[in-house]
């Protein structure tokens, strides 16, 4: 029987100057796709150049992870930005990382929104159609990594992007599909055991479950791990060692032949 494909993505790239941060070198030999930090929230021009050509060795397709210019709240807080001003800060992160990538003869194939942007646009539909219309504007073959049951989705497939769906391995949900806030207990799941047990209920019950056990029905293409975590290369490895046996991995890209770039 044919296995159904799937995706395993990670947030990396986010060091900055001497400031270090996550596993970035073993977190590529386990993910297939890796959204790359472009500089507004953390990563800097050579760390993004770095990244991009540890990526290109490890055969991992890259995409940009904009965020509101916050390299202090590293993007986690809410900044007061038009909607203007928000498709403008979108549309240079993605040209900073396409530029970098081309000189590497590397692609970017898609976009995945960072941190308090993200989770502002998951839940207001204007500033998720100024986000997919920047993203169109840019190149319409850019797939939009969109977390399930949000607004992203829906104004992504709106604006014509190809909507890759995903979920959080290290998050936790509330009934309305949004993630839990960071600032309450609990909310980060650090245990890397718990991270599968997490996602295991999740692709087995066909949606997100919340902490209160509600299940939201829906497609997932990508699971992701965020690369600040401690345990975050352990709870990749083993999530990925579950999705082998069961699914076939594939990068993003994989999942949307016809705009592989």
């Amino acid at each position: 029987m044919t296995k159904i494909k799937i995706n395993l993505n990670a947030d990396l790239g986010e060091s900055y100057g001497a400031w270090k941060m996550g596993d970035d070198l073993n977190m590529l030999n386990i993910v297939n796709s890796a959204n790359l930090a472009c500089g507004f929230h953390a990563g800097d021009p050579l760390i993004m150049r770095n990244t991009i050509r540890l990526a290109k060795k490890s055969q991992v397709s890259i995409g940009a992870h904009p965020s509101y210019p916050d390299l202090q709240g590293f993007g986690r807080r809410v900044l007061n930005l038009s909607l203007e001003e928000i498709q403008a800060v979108v549309i240079y992160q993605i040209g900073a990382l396409q530029a970098i990538a081309n000189s590497e003869n590397y692609s970017v194939t898609h976009i995945k929104i960072h941190g308090a942007l993200s989770n502002q646009a998951c839940i207001n539909q204007d500033m998720a159609r100024a986000i997919s219309q920047a993203i169109y504007s840019v190149d319409r073959n850019l797939i939009l990594l969109a977390p399930a049951c949000s607004q992203l989705e829906s104004e992504g497939r709106i604006a014509g992007l190809p909507i890759a769906l995903e979920i959080f391995a290290d998050r936790t949900y509330e009934s309305d599909g949004q993630l839990t806030s960071r600032s309450i207990p609990g909310a980060i799941i650090h245990e890397p055991l718990e991270c599968l047990k997490h996602i295991k209920n999740m692709l087995e019950k066909g949606g997100i479950v919340s902490t209160n056990g509600h299940l939201i029905k829906t497609p997932i293409h990508s699971i992701c791990v965020h690369g600040d975590n401690p345990n975050s290369v352990k709870s990749a490895q083993l999530i990925h060692d579950y999705l082998a046996e069961y699914y076939q991995l594939v990068s993003l890209a994989d999942l949307f032949p016809k705009h592989k770039h």
